[in-house]
């Protein structure tokens, strides 16, 4: 096989696979839009201004502001965790209370049966929170193994000096 032969023959390979990644990357983005759609119809279906729902989103900013600043301190962190997930759990008892009760405080009811508005709005913030305590919780746990490995060394080569003396 001669270099020419294989110049086009490696084009050729270029080309075909140029093309697929052109073709999936059409039908992801044909797939992907009735959900960006559905998305953006929901975003705007809120109004964002009712005191509520800021007092809600503030709520989330503060619970991870609170996060953020308490991130060494571990068994602050793991009630945190624990509480987190307990909104979580009952996100579907809050949903079918507040969609009773909407009149009260909202200006329309977003709590549906099946419950999206309290899954994104509710859980989705709560579940990103638990992860980053979850993985702040891991690194710490990381380097805890790190700092004890060390003083484990430490220990032994102090044994094995006093060992030789």
């Amino acid at each position: 096989m001669s270099i020419e032969e294989l110049k086009s023959a490696m084009e050729e390979h270029v080309e075909l696979m140029s093309d697929l990644v052109q073709k999936i990357s059409s039908e992801l983005r044909a797939g992907l839009r009735p959900a960006y759609d559905n998305f953006l119809g929901f975003f705007h279906a809120i109004d964002w201004k009712e005191p509520w729902l800021l007092g809600l989103l503030t709520f989330h900013v503060v619970l991870l502001l609170v996060t953020i600043i308490s991130r060494k301190n571990t068994n602050f962190q793991m009630c945190l965790f624990l509480l987190t997930l307990a909104g979580v759990y009952l996100a579907e008892r809050l949903n079918s209370f507040l969609g009773k009760n909407w009149k009260s405080f909202s200006s329309q009811n977003y709590f549906d049966p099946s419950g999206v508005f309290t899954s994104v709005l509710w859980s989705g913030p709560l579940l990103a929170l638990a992860m980053i305590i979850l993985i702040n919780t891991l690194f710490s746990l990381c380097y805890l193994i790190v700092k004890w490995k060390r003083a484990e060394l430490r220990h032994r080569a102090r044994a094995a000096r006093s060992k030789q003396e």
